[in-house]
Order: C-alpha cells, then structure tokens, then sequence
C-alpha cells in the first residue's frame, strides 16, 4: 500500500510541470490570483501547423545540431579515449580534457568566438557546432575511458592473436563490448548539446535559433503560450531517449 502511494505521489510530483505547461500552452489571460485560466484557445498549438512556423523549424535544427554532435563527439571521443590510454602521458591528457569544464560555457563561447569569427562561421550552425563539439568531445573522451583498461586491451590482442585483421577486431570484437558505454556517451551529449543555451546564444549571435534559445526568447517576451510549447517540445526528445533507455536496461540478457 505504501509503495503503490509513494509511486502515485512520484508521478503527480514529476507530472504536475508537465500539467502547468499544458495549461499554459491553452491558457490565455491568466493572471493571479485565479487557480486556472479564464478562457482556453488552441492558437498557440495551431500555429506549429503554419508553413512558416519558427517552433518547428527550431526543433529541426535543434535536432540536426544535437544529434550530429552526439554522433562526432562519440565517435571522436572513443577513438581519442583509446589514444589516450595508450599514451605515456594519459594522466595529463585526461587532466586537461577536463580544462573546457574550468570555464562557464558562456565565458568559453567569448574566449573561442574570435577564432570563430577568423573561420567565418560567426552565427552560422557550423560556428554553432564547432562551439558545441569543444564541450561534448571532452565528455564523451572521458566517459568512455574506462572502456580502454587492461582487459579491453587483452581482448583486441587476443583477437589478433586469432587472426582478425583491425577492422575485424574493432567490428566483431570492440564496438559490441563498448556498445553499452558509446550508447550512455551518445545520450549524454545529445542532451548536453540539446539543452544548451549560453554557448549557443553567444556563438549565433542571434542567427542560429535553437528550441532553447527560442524558449528563453518567449519567456523574454511574456508569451506564456509560445513558451509553454516550446518547452513541451523541448523536453519530448529528452523523455524519448528516456523511455528507449529504459527499455534497454530492464531487458533481460
């Protein structure tokens, strides 16, 4: 009885944002001191359906941007990670991967928005990109470290031994047993590039408007609906990769 109470208390705790957004997508003319809007319109949510419609195409981009980087950063990451162990120096390799988490992403975007500039990618989604990759290619370095220990090493020697030639031992022998670690490091830097928002905002300069940067705009704005549906859309690819998680880690072996 107890469990099936604290449950139910766990889903009306995460559920009530959820519910508050919802209304405030439905909602227009809510003001304190009423407990619900006065009068309800689906405007806000027929606008996605317009040709033109910004949302939409912020979540586009946001998905381009967040998946592509989660794709470069996880692949560079476990390639960097293996060179990394192998070096005489991984410790201070490893240290400095830390380095760009030194500085707030905001302060980092000013420091390498020169660079960007001499690239002539200022407020372009490549700018925008190169900015995100410099914080999720150290993480996904990091993350999947621990991967390249003494019995990883042993396995891919062992393969070898056995005849496969490198690509066979990275296919059939490599990328399975890390498959588990690339799939954490994937999510993990999708959402870090999916959320973010200081390094995006300073590095487009306005040009380059992600869902996120979209949400703090209307927030700006005191467009309660607009921004109730932006962060509804905001959060459904991060409940997506949630739920597809989930499934992965219940499923028995």
């Amino acid at each position: 009885m107890r469990s099936k109470l604290l449950v139910f208390l766990l889903i009306l705790l995460f559920g009530l944002p959820f519910g508050l957004l919802g209304l405030l997508a439905v909602g227009e003319g809510w003001r304190f001191p009423a407990a619900l809007p006065p009068v309800y319109s689906l405007n806000a949510l027929r606008s996605l359906l317009a040709a033109d419609n910004d949302l939409l195409v912020g979540l586009g981009r946001s998905l381009l941007l967040a998946g592509t980087v989660a794709v470069a950063a996880t692949a560079g990451g476990f390639v960097l990670a293996r060179a990394i162990a192998r070096s005489r120096r991984a410790a201070s390799w490893e240290a400095a991967s830390y380095l760009p988490y030194a500085l707030p992403p905001v302060l980092l975007a000013v420091l390498i928005q020169p660079f960007i500039i001499r690239l002539h990618l200022s407020g372009s989604v490549g700018g925008v990109l190169l900015g995100l990759l410099l914080l999720a290619l150290p993480f996904a370095t990091l993350l999947l470290g621990s991967f390249w220990v003494g019995q990883t090493t042993e396995y891919e020697h062992l393969a070898r031994t056995l005849g496969c030639t490198p690509r066979q031992a990275l296919r059939q022998v490599l990328l399975p047993l890390a498959w588990p670690r690339l799939r954490t490091a994937l999510v993990q830097t999708f959402l870090l590039s999916w959320f973010d928002f200081g390094l995006t905002n300073v590095l487009s300069v306005g040009k380059v408007r992600t869902l996120t940067v979209q949400v703090f705009t209307y927030v700006g704005e005191a467009n309660a609906p607009l921004a109730a549906v932006a962060s509804l859309l905001l959060v459904l690819p991060p409940a997506v990769l949630l739920l597809v998680n989930k499934s992965a880690l219940l499923r028995k072996p």
